[in-house]
């Protein structure tokens, strides 16, 4: 443990005791949750920083949109707003935040909201002429005035919540037992390559229970980079000068997959959520400038491309990203549309 980490401890096992009594009261229904009429599936984590929440969520849009009214509704971190907003054409990522914004921009049948009270946004979509038959709670697993039907918790390969330590030491928001509420866990950002094997040794190392169901996901990128009006094969970029710009909690992935691509980037690495300004935009141009290649481009994530960038003009690009089941992605959809099915009011 670093000095920092030994200064903080004690702070943190306040903190643990605190989340820990809170969780005992809803444990014992000292403190109230509420139910709803509709299926309502959470997708969330047990630390801060990012698991691959929104790409899980995106899954579970697709999977459902064809049969099912779906609405997806988060808190809207750093938006601007206050209170329930609902994602319409006029909308902008200030108004609901980078994650909700994405979701808003890829699926036009999917109601996406806004609220940090998730009960009263809840019942307000509950309320519209035509409600949603199921909502997506996103960030949402600590959330508990809500009583879920069904909890899906995100731990990433490479800092495994078993690992960790309570804030501000560490990284969790609450103490691991917490797992124990979840029926799903989904271990992201896992190798390709992850055998049945290494799979079992993680899930041992879990503690996972009777109840829990263990998946392995990875992130699947896709073979093009986008822009508001062009797209490139992710091969060709072999032959271009990359500035590579990120406002994300974790960036290995991506710049691990970049050089195994033999793709030349310069990195310009900011903190998660960065809203990027105009000195910052000037910044990122020049530095493509200064790059002496007559082949280069401006790349970033979806998330900070749709945040930032997707107002500007058509030579920045973004890559997007999907979750990939390793192994039985047939039995995660079934678990998934299983409980839908059992819970919803037309099945």
């Amino acid at each position: 443990m670093g000095l920092l980490r030994k200064i903080l401890a004690p702070f943190s096992s306040l903190y643990g005791k605190i989340t820990d009594i809170r969780n005992t009261f809803y444990d014992k229904g000292i403190l109230k949750s509420t139910s709803f009429s509709v299926p309502v599936i959470v997708v969330g984590n047990l630390t801060v920083g990012g698991t691959g929440k929104t790409p899980q969520v995106e899954y579970l849009a697709r999977l459902l949109k064809k049969k099912y009214k779906v609405a997806i509704l988060s808190r809207g971190y750093k938006r601007k707003t206050k209170g329930f907003v609902l994602a319409d054409e006029n909308t902008a990522p200030t108004d609901i935040g980078d994650e909700p914004m994405q979701y808003h921009a890829k699926f036009k049948d999917v109601l996406v909201a806004v609220d940090a009270n998730r009960v009263e946004g809840i019942n307000k979509l509950l309320e519209f002429k035509e409600p949603p038959q199921i909502i997506l709670l996103d960030d949402a697993y600590q959330h508990r005035k809500v009583e879920a039907g069904l909890n899906i918790l995100l731990t990433s390969y490479n800092d495994l919540y078993v690992d960790d330590k309570m804030l501000p030491a560490g990284n969790l928001r609450e103490k691991v037992k917490g797992a124990s509420r979840a029926q799903i866990i989904v271990v992201t950002k896992c190798p390709d390559s992850l055998s049945e094997k290494e799979q079992f040794e993680v899930a041992k190392k879990l503690n996972v229970v009777l109840h829990q169901t263990v998946f392995f996901s990875t992130i699947r990128y896709d073979s093009k980079i986008i822009s508001k009006a062009n797209s490139i094969d992710l091969e060709e970029l072999t032959n271009y000068e990359v500035v590579l710009v990120t406002g994300i909690a974790n960036t290995t992935p991506l710049v691990e997959f970049l050089h195994e691509k033999e793709i030349s980037i310069k990195h310009l690495q900011y903190a998660d959520h960065h809203n990027f300004s105009k000195a910052d935009i000037t910044f990122i141009r020049d530095t493509l400038a200064n790059t002496f290649s007559s082949k280069k481009l401006i790349l970033t994530t979806e998330k900070d491309y749709v945040r930032s960038f997707m107002t500007l003009e058509d030579d920045i690009y973004y890559l997007p990203i999907e979750t990939k089941f390793i192994e039985h992605e047939k039995d995660f959809n079934k678990i998934i549309k299983d409980y839908v099915e059992r819970n919803t009011t037309n099945s």
